[in-house]
């Protein structure tokens, strides 16, 4: 018996090297997982720190491991983009990648909270979140995306989509 794929919606970031972090990190999702949908990327201000603008956007992929060894390939995949595990929580990185969604659980799974709080603090989780699946349930809640969007919008934060390259 196989077990069953599942979609995840994963948010990247970077304000280091923005660009070719980004794109690297799309490459090695694609390495891992194989298909990728990708939401437009936005550019926007540093949260919790003075610094770069950061770049950011969600993943769409689908996967039958377990949360824990999606985490641990996330992880890896920051690492091999030079990610800094010792520098404060919020600060410049190369390449930030975490779990927002896994299929439609709700709660503390496998040590992870989902959905993934940022996801209603942060702008740049929810509109390409919204972008990509604006009908879907936000998990844990009786809200679309796009409702969500259109009840908490961008939270004074300033967003702006910009041109991204994701071919190879």
């Amino acid at each position: 018996m196989t077990a069953t794929s599942v979609q995840l919606a994963l948010s990247l970031g970077s304000n280091i090297n923005r660009y070719r972090h980004i794109r690297a990190g799309i490459d090695a999702l694609r390495q891992h997982f194989g298909a990728v949908i990708c939401s437009p990327v936005y550019e926007n201000a540093a949260v919790g720190f003075a610094g770069s603008a950061f770049l950011n956007m969600i993943v769409l992929v689908q996967s039958a491991s377990s949360l824990a060894e999606i985490n641990r390939v996330l992880k890896q995949i920051e690492d091999d983009n030079g990610r800094d595990r010792n520098s404060p929580k919020f600060s410049a990185r190369t390449l930030d990648i975490d779990v927002v969604t896994y299929a439609d659980a709700a709660g503390v799974i496998e040590g992870i909270t989902l959905p993934r709080p940022e996801l209603f603090k942060n702008a740049f989780v929810l509109l390409p979140l919204a972008d990509l699946l604006p009908h879907q349930r936000v998990p844990g809640l009786q809200q679309s995306y796009s409702e969500l969007w259109a009840s908490q919008g961008a939270r004074g934060q300033q967003l702006t989509q910009v041109p991204f390259d994701f071919k190879r």
